[in-house]
């Protein structure tokens, strides 16, 4: 499979608190790489400089080969979209125009094209019946799932997904980590920052352990959760079982 991503040796401090101490990391067409450990372990860190929403204090991250520092911003995060774990919804708009406004200003798509698209995705999370309602008036497994079909709407190659269901009731997980699932069943390439060990178990391609700002370790989830390799990881799983 084509190689999408590559980050190398991505570097982020803040003041003298250095939170990503070189991570490499390599996403392929198609992949679905969930990102597991400890809280303050650089996972989000890592998301948040990969698309740009933090500038790395050193490194490269390369989108097909090409350094991202020379590509528009814009265009760059309408290709490598991300999804976070605070909705990020516009509270003023309806849910039809938050997922039509990135695509008239970003993409310069003409509004009915961009109704049409915004439309496509908010059905295809289950969200049609809602599309005139305003962020305050639907629960938060249905706000995520609005702000997933808006990242869809743009088009993306990537989507990033930064703790999707951590802000959510335990009852709303399922309904977002199912729309995760189809997408990856689709052949979406996500990388997928999670506390939900069964997603990662089950959808995962690749799984990868971070522990103090580095990637400790990689590998399939069989790998990784049936005979890890690292104490850290070890006693990582350990905890949460």
């Amino acid at each position: 499979m084509a190689t999408i991503l590559e980050i190398e040796g991505l570097r982020k401090s803040f003041g003298k608190n250095e939170v990503l101490r070189g991570v490499d990391l390599t996403v392929s067409a198609g992949d679905v790489t969930t990102v597991i450990g400890a809280s303050g372990s650089g996972k989000s860190t890592m998301l948040r400089c990969i698309n740009l929403l933090e500038q790395p204090s050193g490194g490269t991250i390369r989108f097909h080969g090409q350094d991202v520092r020379e590509l528009n911003p814009h265009t760059y995060r309408s290709k490598v979209g991300m999804v976070f774990q605070s909705f990020n919804l516009f509270n003023n708009m309806t849910l039809l125009e938050n997922c039509v406004i990135g695509q008239v200003k970003v993409l310069g798509r003409g509004k009915e094209e961009a109704r049409e698209r915004a439309l496509h995705y908010l059905d295809r999370v289950g969200m049609a019946p809602y599309v005139n309602a305003k962020p305050r008036q639907i629960s938060g497994g249905q706000k995520q799932r609005v702000a997933i079909s808006r990242a869809l709407a743009m088009d993306p190659e990537v989507l990033l997904f930064d703790e999707p269901t951590s802000a959510l009731d335990p009852e709303m997980v399922g309904e977002v980590t199912d729309v995760m699932r189809s997408l990856a069943e689709e052949g979406m390439t996500m990388v997928v920052v999670t506390h939900e060990m069964t997603f990662a178990r089950d959808v995962s391609t690749n799984v990868v352990f971070m522990a103090d700002g580095v990637v400790l370790e990689s590998g399939t989830p069989a790998d990784v959760f049936g005979s890890p390799r690292e104490h850290k990881t070890r006693e990582f799983l350990r905890r949460l079982r």
